[in-house]
């Protein structure tokens, strides 16, 4: 069973130690979350499992790393400036702010001025409001010591990696002598002052993207790249242990697609399933989208338009490929997988949820997270409490067996528990891949257990006298 809805993940991941309400001693900040001890691991673990297939286990895909602040023009030709905007609408009686979209696709009405008299408003169920208008989502900064009103100083944080992937084109190209098609794949912080964000971690200001930017030919079969790459990020979810059925297929229609979009296609997952219509239990996961040659373009300095004039004159350099076997030059188009590492987590969490009732009718609640992502490689304590001074020595002879102590093989010491129930339970409480007891005999044995499959495997080490 997944879990039944996300406020019992929340309460849950607290208690756990996976993530913290931020600010918390003065009250908490709106949509600020902290990862804890477990979830700073199990999203290490998510990001980690993702580089290792796109970018380690492919030969056709390079990593990048860039800037979380960049010119600002770079968000002027990116077309984030003009048009980077949600609909915003206030309610004139408690002064309470929503997006305009999400609020009229709640009440099945046209997010407009007409559309919104039928509308209540969630807050204090009036139907005042004003009038919806554009909300640009690009945090504002200012670079330097300099006057508040000096344009010059302006900057942005970014909203999206995608930008700097696009403006690193020719470097990453050049540097690593890359034929089309390849892809640039990229792990970062973005930005965005969502009017109405909420939902535990789904949406927040501040959030974690993993995005890949795959570039092709113009005449290639880019409806059909799309399609691969939706079902390639489809098995690689299901492969780390979430139920087919929880995701769900979103082709996004003409009319909503993004500026720089001719189709995209979003991976749904089902992050509200207590919802009565089965319409509105999804919310994206992903996106795939076909961005054409827009982004490359936009950042160049040679195309113009009608009238013979430059179309970005503020550029220094020309983002253009040319192909040696066909001898052309042309503007590379791009497949671009996006992810988040934020809400991949909670979609992690809520399909590895569990209850378990046990032989006395108590119900306990459990994680059964894929063995690659849990935060807790293996869970070692103690059986006999008169051992436990061995149990420095068995971590250190189980510890060179593992690549790094995070990656691998992340050891846990546990007290010894009054009850060996509890004792066999924390570890599955946590997600742990595997839960070894330990007592030692004359040839210093090991006695573990799998989390999940129960049967004991007895190990012999070498952890001296």
């Amino acid at each position: 069973m997944a879990a039944p809805n996300i406020e019992t993940v929340a309460s849950l991941a607290k208690r756990r130690g996976f993530v913290f309400p931020s600010s918390e001693v003065y009250g908490g900040l709106g949509s600020a979350w902290d990862y804890g001890p477990l979830g700073v691991e199990l999203s290490n673990n998510v990001k980690r499992a993702w580089w290792r297939w796109l970018v380690y286990e492919r030969d056709d895909i390079e990593g990048l790393d860039s800037s979380i602040i960049l010119n600002r023009l770079v968000w002027k030709y990116s077309g984030h400036e003009e048009t980077f905007n949600d609909p915003l609408v206030d309610c004139r009686e408690c002064k309470s702010r929503f997006r305009a979209d999400k609020l009229a696709e709640e009440f099945g009405a046209q997010p407009t001025a007409e559309g919104f008299k039928t509308v209540k408003c969630p807050s204090c169920g009036k139907t005042d409001w004003t009038e919806p208008r554009p909300f640009n989502m690009m945090f504002q900064t200012r670079l330097g010591a300099v006057s508040e009103d000096d344009p010059n100083a302006l900057a942005y944080l970014r909203p999206e990696t995608a930008q700097g992937i696009f403006i690193n084109f020719l470097n990453v190209q050049q540097s690593m002598r890359r034929k089309v098609p390849f892809g640039v794949a990229q792990v970062g912080k973005s930005f965005r002052n969502e009017v109405t964000p909420g939902n535990f971690i789904l949406r927040t200001r501040e959030f974690e993207q993993m995005e890949m930017e795959y570039f092709v030919r113009p005449d290639a079969e880019h409806s059909q790249l799309v399609d691969y790459w939706v079902e390639q990020y489809v098995g690689w979810y299901t492969s780390l242990g979430l139920s087919r059925d929880s995701l769900h297929l979103h082709e996004v229609p003409q009319n909503e697609l993004a500026h720089y979009s001719r189709r995209t296609v979003d991976i749904m997952y089902r992050y509200f399933p207590e919802r009565d219509e089965e319409a509105r239990q999804w919310e994206e996961l992903m996106g795939i989208a076909y961005r054409t040659d827009f982004d490359l373009k936009s950042h160049s300095k040679n195309p113009a338009d009608a009238e013979g004039k430059r179309t970005n004159p503020d550029s220094t350099e020309d983002l253009s490929y040319f192909d040696e076997a066909a001898k052309e030059r042309f503007y590379p188009h791009v497949i671009e997988p996006a992810a988040g590492v934020n809400r991949s987590v909670l979609a992690f969490l809520m399909d590895a949820y569990a209850e378990k009732t046990t032989e006395k009718g108590e119900k306990r609640v459990i994680l059964r997270l894929h063995p690659e992502l849990a935060p807790i490689k293996v869970f070692v304590a103690a059986i006999d409490a008169r051992r436990l001074r061995r149990h420095g020595r068995h971590r250190q002879a189980l510890r060179p067996a593992g690549r790094d102590r995070h990656s691998f093989l992340r050891h846990r010491r546990s007290p010894v528990a009054r009850r060996r129930s509890r004792h066999r339970a924390r570890p599955r409480h946590v997600g742990a891949g595997a839960r070894e007891s330990f007592r030692v005999e004359r040839a210093f044995t090991v006695e573990a257990a799998r989390a999940k499959s129960r049967p004991g495997v007895r190990l012999t080490l070498d952890i001296g006298h």
